[in-house]
């Protein structure tokens, strides 16, 4: 499926998108640059609330909506407008995204060990995207929401939560409260809160650093990178509200 996505965006892309010329070499700290950060940060954190429940009652609904995504960001990379062209761009780095979550939590949710692996199954066209300078803003923005997933997956890990998020994808939903409590229970430990100090550490410094950089296509990476924090500061408050 990747192949043939490939295949489709380059062959539909202008050839200013793809070789990253719509991308201004100075573009520090301007309006545009702000709502790339903004737009980025909410294409991760508001969706997935819609997603989750989509996918779980409609996957296949989920899954053929990338296909919608594609189709979006296309049309407004192909607009000669950079101004425009540019949120085309960014939306295709969303539609991979949304593909992996309609994947992994359609179908394999239970199985905690493989999110990662399926986060990370446009890797390879955003490698390949940029290696070519092409579509940088889209695939900055991917790769910072795939680094906080796996940020995210690597705290779940070191903190023994795993067999928690088993437990919750198994149950029935208004079961679900004591294994919230119980999760919490893990987290508010010495070793929980400071793992999630030092992670939180690095989340904003990786940030921090990419918004230091003038490149439009870096500020989409830190809105992806830090609304990580939103998105699991939310699930946290979720869990202990249960």
């Amino acid at each position: 499926m990747i192949p043939l996505l490939t295949s489709v965006v380059a062959n539909f892309a202008r050839p200013s998108i793809r070789d990253g010329l719509v991308l201004p070499k100075e573009r520090s700290q301007t309006t545009e640059a702000w709502f790339i950060l903004l737009m980025s940060g909410f294409l991760v954190s508001v969706p997935v609330f819609v997603q989750a429940p989509l996918v779980r009652s409609f996957p296949w609904l989920s899954l053929a909506l990338t296909l919608g995504w594609i189709i979006f960001a296309i049309a407004l990379m192909r607009n000669p407008n950079p101004k425009i062209s540019v949120w085309g761009d960014l939306f295709l780095g969303f539609s991979w995204s949304w593909l992996a979550g309609s994947i992994y939590w359609g179908w394999f949710r239970w199985e905690p060990l493989i999110h990662l692996p399926i986060e990370a199954i446009a890797l390879p066209v955003a490698i390949w995207g940029l290696s070519r300078r092409w579509g940088l803003v889209g695939n900055l923005f991917y790769l910072g929401s795939l680094t906080g997933t796996a940020i995210t997956d690597t705290y779940f890990y070191l903190t023994g939560l795993i067999d928690y998020w088993r437990q919750l994808m198994a149950a029935d939903p208004t079961l679900a409260a004591p294994i919230f409590h119980n999760a919490i229970a893990q987290i508010q430990t010495s070793w929980g809160l400071g793992w999630a100090v030092l992670l939180v550490g690095f989340l904003l410094g990786l940030g921090k650093w990419a918004l230091a950089k003038p490149q439009i296509h870096w500020w989409a990476f830190a809105g992806a990178v830090l609304s990580t924090i939103l998105v699991d500061s939310l699930f946290w408050i979720v869990a202990i509200l249960a």
